[in-house]
């Protein structure tokens, strides 16, 4: 019998008397547009899988090659024996595709962060300025230093040039900023922010996990949407999102590749990734290379869901992107709603406090490349019914 520890049991009722504990559903298909989870066929609105490339062929047989060759992993981390070719040329497929000079690959874009933030600045005479809506895997990568920090209102300008303005005598200034807010799907200035960081010497440092495969040309990310090439100093991006395979990415120039090899802990103690993953992560970028149209279709779907939730009465919030939510306010009122949509067959999950303010519960919609139109018009018709149940439109 394993010990008992009440307090833990104490922090979990304290969670479920409030209904903010977790409880994943079950996935039991592949992660497609129409999947099974717990035992019900739904269309699937709460993936991150934009484009719809986890069950390519191209992705899916480079993954099986590459573990008949190489095997199931490397036996080492990255930095003694486990860095294998196949990494090198994920990396140098990465940085073609985005136009870099080089590009490190990480366990995971959390590990990217938490493990890079730290060696880019030394004490209190530095200082991190953070929108205040950036992910917790950036705050937790924050935490870990002994800089100065300054949050300021999100993605308010004039704030942060204030900020900047404050922190003129710092040694290091660092502004880090996510590129699509997860949240509410709506984009960074990254054009503003960069200029800004020019005027008072800072770098820049944006995660940009939700608009990889997503924004700019062919989906190369919220960099190339504003044409900033070589003027972020860090560019944070996923293989887990868009390009449906697994891992972090951290893109830039090559001094930028040989610091964070030499000095993210994240990076130099963790297992490499696995050859067939590897392999996939390379197949995935040559895959959005080669086939625009997967990057095409995920923004008709987005344009139609829009225009036609709007047109229902709906309130999407500040999304500018695929992530689209209905702003719903309370909590139970979100609930309701994910639960209403469920019952209909469309997975779509309630974001309630601590997520969000207690009063910016919502129901957050992730479209994708592979929602046929038969799909968007069954998930309309679902949100159509579900709205009115619940008065929102």
């Amino acid at each position: 019998m394993a010990k008992d520890i009440p307090w833990m049991s104490d922090r979990y009722s304290e969670l479920t008397n409030q209904n903010l504990q977790w409880d994943p559903p079950t996935l039991e298909s592949a992660s497609e547009a129409e999947c099974i989870v717990d035992g019900q066929r739904m269309i699937m609105l709460s993936a991150n899988n934009y484009l719809n490339l986890t069950t390519h062929p191209k992705v899916v047989a480079a993954m099986v090659e590459a573990t008949k060759r190489y095997g199931a992993g490397s036996g080492s981390v990255r930095a003694l024996s486990g860095t294998m070719d196949i990494h090198l040329e994920a990396e140098a497929k990465v940085a073609e595709f985005k136009g870099v000079e080089a590009s490190l690959i990480y366990s995971s874009g959390y590990t990217a962060n938490v493990g890079l933030i730290p060696t880019l600045v030394r004490g209190k005479d530095d200082v991190i300025i953070s929108d205040e809506l950036n992910h917790g895997s950036i705050i937790d990568g924050v935490r870990l230093t002994k800089a100065s920090r300054a949050v300021y209102p999100h993605n308010d300008m004039a704030a942060l040039d204030q900020v900047l303005r404050d922190h003129s005598k710092s040694e290091r200034k660092l502004i880090i900023t996510d590129g699509v807010f997860s949240m509410d799907g709506d984009k960074a200035p990254l054009d503003i922010i960069t200029a800004l960081a020019e005027e008072h010497d800072a770098m820049v440092f944006v995660d940009d996990c939700h608009g990889e495969g997503v924004l700019g040309d062919g989906g190369r990310g919220i960099v190339d949407h504003f044409d900033l090439q070589g003027r972020v100093d860090f560019e944070i991006g996923s293989f887990s999102k868009a390009l449906g395979v697994q891992g972090g990415i951290v893109a830039g120039s090559e001094q930028m590749r040989t610091h964070a090899l030499n000095h993210s802990r994240s990076w130099l103690l963790s297992g490499s990734q696995p050859p067939g993953v590897a392999a996939a992560q390379k197949a995935a970028i040559e895959v959005l290379m080669e086939e625009p149209e997967h990057h095409a279709r995920l923004w008709e779907n987005t344009d139609r869901f829009r225009k036609e939730m709007e047109s229902l009465g709906f309130d999407l919030g500040l999304s500018t992107t695929p992530i689209i939510p209905v702003m719903c306010g309370e909590s139970g009122t979100a609930k309701a709603l994910a639960a209403s949509l469920g019952s209909a067959g469309v997975l779509a999950s309630a974001i309630v406090f601590p997520m969000v303010s207690r009063d910016g519960a919502r129901v957050r919609n992730q479209l994708s490349a592979g929602l046929s139109d038969e799909q968007l018009e069954q998930v309309l018709e679902a949100y159509e019914a579900a709205g009115k149940a619940a008065h929102l439109i």
